[in-house]
């Protein structure tokens, strides 16, 4: 038994193989499109969670019987894993509370009722996605920017008739755009910064890929509104009348999102700025609906503090549900609560779960050290950048962490080649910041698909923007479109050649 135990026992010098390396990213790939295959979209974000961790497992077990499976690399990747990822789940609790309570005080209302009066219908995607990459640009937060006008617009667009994957498109387009261009983003910092380029000159390479892409989303955006049926003008009536039954449509609730853009435009901490938005939504639920108050209370009604203390902490936490007599305004104004985002946030540990397993093992740098070693040429170099970025993606399940390990991955084939380090950076955006939230795994994907009320996998056809920015970078690599290439000299290369690589301890 001893010599068994002795056998399997850790082996610091040993790193797992390709092949062994990529079996739980096969098996995590593999399972999922089986699922979509067999069961359609919707049953992806209910088994993600198990197949997460058991990707993660087998990552273990085949680390444990190659010898790999150490402590102190469990622990990097812990680390790594959840310094990135952790932070979203306090964000994602505020989040739930910021919808509800702003449902309830009727800013989400009043919104689509003023929408429903003055936005063009046919133009109503391209609008949705030109203010939210406004908002997000001075904002430097996508999140933040669909968390809320993004619900809004969700809700108007619906109304009208759109199908609500092209609303979802439209909003994750525009907010990504403008995250990705805004000196204030979290990601336009860290993807310049990890690749040692200016911030405003990266932002400025970016716009040759970002504003092509963002052109084209917005044309196919005004075609899709040219060629949508909409609902009656009989039906919206109906809706906003419905909707004036249960609240009260008082332009004076806009305060509550007046003063939270402010916040964030302050530049106030995300998390801060949430929590803000969520207790003065829910002092405007007492204060400008009395009715929704009294409907949600009940015949017992509510009589001291306690009573509102109960109240409150109800309808934070659990569904708050509506019969209007219209399915459609039922499911739009209906609440989940925090309750409603239990699913989300396990699925996002479960997500650093895998991470933590594949980064801990050393499996994602033998994958990775694997895909640099013999790149040489302009395209192949960057066309491998944005696989990877898809890949570290999927692996890490964040965005941050695959634009810091893309930046180690690829900065020597980059100087090697002679290619500038703007071009890295470029790359790592087009490939990371908007692709994540198109991964269901993903701390984005994830995100974005329980705010907006849409699956991941049924909103990725639609956000144009997103898919066609990695598409953009491989078409200014291939004609090499404002691509500066140097020489090397031979003392320079030879230096390159001979730094030590230490792949496994950045990755």
């Amino acid at each position: 038994m001893k010599r068994l135990i002795g056998y399997f026992a850790y082996d610091p010098m040993r790193r797992p193989g390709f092949m062994v390396s990529s079996l739980p990213v096969v098996f995590l790939l593999a399972y999922l499109v089986t699922i979509l295959v067999t069961e359609g979209a919707d049953a992806i974000s209910e088994r993600s969670h198990l197949v997460l961790l058991a990707a993660g497992c087998m990552a273990l077990v085949l680390a444990f019987f190659c010898r790999c499976l150490g402590r102190r690399g469990l622990n990097v990747g812990l680390r790594r894993s959840a310094r990135q990822i952790l932070p979203a789940v306090p964000m994602l609790v505020f989040i739930a509370t910021v919808s509800t309570t702003w449902m309830l005080s009727g800013v989400v209302p009043v919104l689509i009722d003023y929408g429903l009066s003055f936005l063009n219908p046919t133009l109503f995607l391209v609008i949705t996605c030109v203010v939210c990459s406004l908002i997000s640009v001075l904002t430097g937060s996508s999140w933040s920017t669909i968390a809320t006008i993004g619900i809004a617009f969700m809700g108007i667009g619906t109304v009208m008739g759109y199908n609500p994957a092209w609303i979802a498109g439209a909003i994750i387009s525009g907010a990504y755009f403008g995250d990705k261009v805004s000196p204030l983003s979290d990601t336009t910092v860290v993807a310049s910064s990890a690749c040692g380029v200016d911030l405003f000159r990266h932002i400025r390479y970016l716009m040759l890929t970002a504003i092509p892409s963002m052109v084209l989303a917005l044309i196919v955006f005004l075609i899709a509104g040219f060629f949508y049926s909409f609902g009656s003008e009989a039906e919206s009536r109906e809706i906003t009348e419905r909707l004036g039954a249960i609240f009260n449509l008082t332009p004076w609730v806009l305060v509550i999102p007046a003063v939270t853009v402010t916040l964030i435009l302050l530049r106030v901490p995300t998390i801060i700025t949430l929590a803000a938005g969520s207790l003065m939504g829910t002092i405007g639920v007492f204060v400008f609906q009395p009715g929704v108050v009294d409907m949600i209370a009940g015949a017992e009604g509510v009589s001291d503090l306690g009573g509102y203390l109960s109240l409150t902490l109800g309808f934070l936490w659990h569904e708050t549900t509506f019969a209007t007599g219209s399915e459609l305004l039922d499911s739009l104004i209906s609440t989940g609560g925090i309750l409603g985002m239990i699913s989300t946030i396990e699925l996002v540990l479960c997500a650093m779960f895998f991470g933590t397993a594949m980064i801990g093992t050393g499996m994602l740098a033998t994958i990775t050290r694997t895909i640099t070693r013999s790149l040489r040429r302009r395209f192949s170099i960057v066309a491998a950048t944005v696989g990877s970025g898809l890949f570290l993606n999927a692996c890490t399940a964040d965005q941050y962490l695959s634009i810091i390990i893309g930046g180690n991955m690829y900065r020597d084939a980059y100087r090697r080649s002679g290619m500038e380090a703007r071009l890295l950076s470029r790359t790592l955006e087009d490939s990371v910041s908007v692709t994540s939230v198109l991964i269901p795994w993903n701390s984005c994907g994830v995100t974005q698909s329980a705010v907006l009320g849409v699956n991941t996998l049924a909103y990725l056809p639609y956000c144009v923007f997103n898919y066609l920015s990695p598409l953009m970078s491989l078409l200014m690599a291939f004609t090499g479109f404002k691509i500066r290439q140097t020489v090397m000299r031979p003392a320079q290369k030879t230096a390159l050649e001979n730094t030590p690589k230490v792949m496994a301890e950045t990755v």
